[in-house]
Formats: C-alpha cells, sequence, structure tokens
C-alpha cells in the first residue's frame, strides 16, 4: 500500500530534489529551500523519486528516528531505493542491527578514541605544515578530505601511505568524471568502489588468524564471533566489506563537510572567531553550535505501517526523508535557529540522528572537528574566503563542500602543538 497521491493536500506538494544540482550554489541555497519547506509545515510531499515525504521539523524527525518499527532504515538512499544489498549496519533494523553495531564497537572503545586523539593532532599539525607557508590553500583537497581519510586508517591500523589511494577513490564515487558525461562518471565510480573493496579483501587475507603485531583490532573484528539471534557467528567477507567501505564513505565525506562549513561560517564572523582565539576552551561547544547550524545528512527511512506524522497521513511503504539540517533549525526547539551562537546552551541538535542508528563514530567525529579547529586557530588564525575564487559545494543525501579556497597571512615556521599534560 502507497499514499494515494490524490488524498495529498496541494498546500503539502512541494517541487524538491535532494539531489538537484541546482542546490549545491550558492553554498546558502539549501538552507533557503528548507526553511521555505518548513513554512509548508513539519512534513511535506514531493513527487521526486516515486514520491516521498519530506520531514522539517525537530519533533517529528526525532520521532522517526527513534521509532524503528514503524519507520526502517531500509532503504536509506532515495536513488538507490531499488538496491538490493542493504549498506550495513546503516539499513539493518533491530535486532540484527545490534548485532553487526556490537562488532564495530572495538573501534571506538574509550581508551582507543583517548589513544587517536594525539594521533588526530599529529596528522593535523602535518596537513597545516603542508600549506601554512603559502598563504592560501584550497582547504577542501588539502585539509578537509585528508584529515578524515587519514583518519579512518588510523582508525583501522592500516598504513597510512596508503591514503593517496583511499584519496582518489573516494574523490572519485563523489565526484565521478570531472568533465565527464553521466555514464563516464558513473564508470568511475563502479572502478573506485571495486578498488576500494579489493583493498578490503586484501586486509581480510591478511588479517584473518593473525597473531603478534597483525592481530589489531581489524583482526578483532574478522576473527571474534558476533551475537547474532540465531547465534553467534563470524561475519563474512561480504558483511565485513560493506561495513569497511560505509564506515570510510560516511565518516569522510559527513567530517569533510562539517570542517567546510565550520571554516565558512566563522570566516563570517569575526567576532566569534575572536572569542574562540581568546579563550579555546569554547571550540567544544563551538563544534556543537556549528554541527546544529550546517548538518550534513538527509536519512531516508521506510514506513512500514499507517501512522500519522506531524498532522499528516502516512501509508505502510511510503518513504520518508529527513532533514537533519532543517529540523535544526526548528524555532520551536531553537531560540533563533538561524544564528551562529558559539555558546548556545541547552544544544539538542540531531545532527548525529537518533535512537539505535545513531551514529556510532559520532565522538571521533567530535574529537576530529575539535582538534582541527583548535589547530587552524593556533597555526591560521585569519583565514579568510579567497574573494577571487568561489565555494563549489554539492547537493545529496549527505552534503558537502568541493572547493574552498582560503587565504591567511603564511606561517614562517612550524608551530609545536601544545603538550596534552
Amino acid at each position: 500500500m502507497t499514499t494515494t497521491r490524490a488524498a495529498i493536500p496541494d498546500s503539502l506538494r512541494v517541487d524538491f530534489d535532494i539531489y538537484d544540482p541546482a542546490l549545491a550554489s550558492p553554498v546558502d541555497i539549501m538552507q533557503e529551500k528548507m526553511a521555505e519547506l518548513a513554512a509548508r509545515g513539519p512534513v511535506t510531499w514531493s513527487s521526486a523519486y516515486g514520491g516521498h515525504w519530506i520531514v522539517t521539523g525537530y519533533a517529528e524527525a526525532h520521532a522517526v528516528l527513534r521509532d524503528h518499527e514503524t519507520f526502517s532504515s531500509w532503504p536509506n538512499n532515495l536513488a538507490l531505493r531499488d538496491a538490493g544489498v542493504p549498506m550495513i549496519p546503516l539499513e539493518i533494523d533491530p535486532p540484527d542491527h545490534a548485532a553487526f553495531r556490537h562488532a564495530l564497537q572495538p573501534l571506538f572503545a574509550p581508551t582507543r578514541m583517548r589513544a587517536l586523539e594525539a594521533q588526530i593532532r599529529g596528522i593535523t599539525g602535518e596537513l597545516i605544515d603542508g600549506f601554512a607557508a603559502s598563504g592560501g590553500a584550497e582547504f577542501v583537497s588539502q585539509f578537509a578530505h585528508e584529515l578524515p581519510t587519514r583518519v579512518f586508517l588510523a582508525l583501522m591500523g592500516w598504513p597510512l601511505h596508503d591514503a593517496p589511494m583511499f584519496t582518489a577513490a573516494t574523490d572519485a564515487i563523489l565526484l565521478g568524471e570531472p568533465g565527464g558525461t553521466e555514464e563516464e562518471s558513473n564508470a568511475a565510480r563502479l572502478r573506485a568502489q571495486q578498488q576500494l573493496f579489493g583493498y578490503f579483501a586484501g586486509v581480510l587475507a591478511d588479517r584473518r588468524g593473525a597473531t603478534g603485531p597483525a592481530a589489531d583490532v581489524t583482526a578483532a573484528i574478522i576473527d571474534t564471533p558476533v551475537p547474532f539471534r540465531d547465534g553467534p557467528r563470524l561475519l563474512t567477507d561480504a558483511e565485513l566489506c560493506n561495513m569497511f567501505f560505509l564506515l570510510l564513505i560516511a565518516g569522510l565525506h559527513t567530517v569533510q563537510g562539517s570542517l567546510a562549513w565550520s571554516l565558512i561560517h566563522l570566516a563570517a564572523r569575526p567576532e566569534q572567531r575572536r572569542r574562540l582565539l581568546d579563550d579555546p576552551g569554547l571550540i567544544k561547544e563551538a563544534v556543537e553550535e556549528l554541527l546544529r547550524i550546517e548538518a550534513a545528512v538527509a536519512m531516508g527511512r521506510r514506513v512500514t505501517r499507517d501512522t500519522s506524522l506531524g498532522g499528516v497521513e502516512l501509508a505502510a511503504g511510503d518513504q520518508v526523508l529527513v532533514l537533519l539540517a532543517a529540523a535544526n533549525r526548528d524555532e520551536r526547539e531553537f531560540s533563533e535557529p538561524d544564528e551562529v551562537r558559539i555558546d548556545r546552551s541547552p544544544n539538542r541538535h540531531i545532527s548525529f540522528g537518533a535512537g539505535v542508528h545513531r551514529c556510532l563514530g559520532s565522538h571521533l567525529a567530535r574529537v576530529e572537528l575539535r582538534v582541527a579547529l583548535e589547530e587552524l586557530l593556533r597555526r591560521i588564525p585569519d583565514y579568510r574566503l579567497d574573494p577571487d575564487q568561489p565555494v563549489v559545494s554539492h547537493g545529496s543525501q549527505v552534503r558537502g563542500v568541493v572547493r574552498l579556497p582560503i587565504r591567511f597571512t603564511p606561517a614562517t615556521a612550524t608551530v609545536p602543538a601544545p603538550r596534552a599534560d
């Protein structure tokens, strides 16, 4: 059963396509479009991709994300809603979801996160060293893309010297073939995905049954039985490769986007940047506000049973798209929601989702963003957007920035990071 199209009031019908290239430029066009949707109501209807509901209200979004029985996470992607293989664990609902999530817990254990912070600071400093003396940089390719790529490798315990391959492959998956046709871009994406899965297969072969130094966190995930409802078992190669791919893509593009949006917002607010320079202790709160104001992800859900949401009747089989960035600007939940307030409190944003599918890597993402802002403000405090080169962003269910040229006063020498103690 699907919603009867004729029963949807004209007041709820909108012309909106999350993948529309026009939503990529200028950089604030997406927020303008989401505000127009929210003005219609917390739940509206788009005919794109066979028709789907769009959720912009905070309370409604929270309700959808916390009710996995009524709103299944499969499929998550509107454009690939008929694909046959769900992403693990993103598109797996309970009870199997808990088993897959359990398998990934060793990656995000608190002790491991604390150890990773020093590595993240080192990687951050090395990347800044690469452009600090030049007085300018293309921030995405030289920093925002590279940092989460290298952090992913550090997280998995894989060689950091493999970063260039991951950078090239993920660029191809995101951008396709620059200047190419749609067919050429899709072919480039397929080649890149095959390259990554080939790499993952090599990792599985090297780590399975490993002992000694090779028995790292990846080996533990491969060789530890997972408690499924039918009994514990090892994950298959296909399941492992699927999980590794999702960890890479999700962790890379969300952090890349958040880093770029953070610089854009702080560049436009020198008084708030001054506060962060004078009191670096505020950076942790600033990260939360920057996550709120520019949430990157739009989450897909499928209605499993007839229900109501925001005063609208939804039918079993309907597809739902939850715009987290719109929900985070709901004036019913946030005062002055369109203003960036780096000391906002409380700040109950849902940029990492909610419920059983809440982002498992949220703590790691917060560490990356905090350390990056600390080091960027310390090393190139007067950065500004390059007035001669436009910012290039992109739409989709994971919004982001493709190109962000910046300028700053050149730094003449590497500045050691402060000691953690």
